[in-house]
């Protein structure tokens, strides 16, 4: 199975990637695509800091990648997740899984951002428009109860 991971600053194009990785594949009938942007909930972010931990992280995302092979009848992934100062509206993160069917594509989708949001070494931290730096963003509950169906 070809599996692409990248951290990267870069921003990138979702719709380049999917063609990357399905490639003209007659045997890949299902490919599930997440984005998430950074969002700006109260009109006073600037931008997100996100910080991580060199190696390791691609190291961790390549664990997480293993596993949802392991579990799904997987024929490709596509892990990017970047750092640095991200503006809203921006593209922080796109997971994109193919299988043969969709439901396998759906859960390792969801499976790999619920282990992503909580267990990637990554870091966040809110930047102000009036020019404060928040501290470290928490892990939220709820993301932590979504990662916990699949233990």
């Amino acid at each position: 199975m070809a599996v692409t991971i990248r951290i990267q600053t870069e921003s990138f194009d979702a719709a380049a990637e999917t063609a990357a990785l399905t490639g003209g594949r007659a045997d890949i009938g299902a490919v599930v695509a997440f984005t998430g942007l950074c969002r700006d909930e109260g009109g006073k972010l600037a931008a997100l800091e996100l910080e991580h931990y060199p190696g390791m992280a691609e190291a961790e995302i390549a664990r997480i990648a293993a596993q949802a092979e392991s579990r799904w009848p997987l024929l490709g992934l596509t892990i990017i997740h970047r750092y640095g100062l991200i503006r809203p509206a921006q593209e922080i993160v796109l997971v994109l899984a193919a299988s043969a069917h969709r439901r396998p594509a759906f859960e390792a989708a969801e499976f790999l951002m619920d282990y992503l949001k909580t267990r990637a070494p990554f870091w966040k931290r809110e930047h102000l428009k009036d020019g404060t730096i928040g501290s470290w963003v928490e892990a939220k509950d709820a993301d932590d109860r979504a990662l916990a169906r699949w233990l």
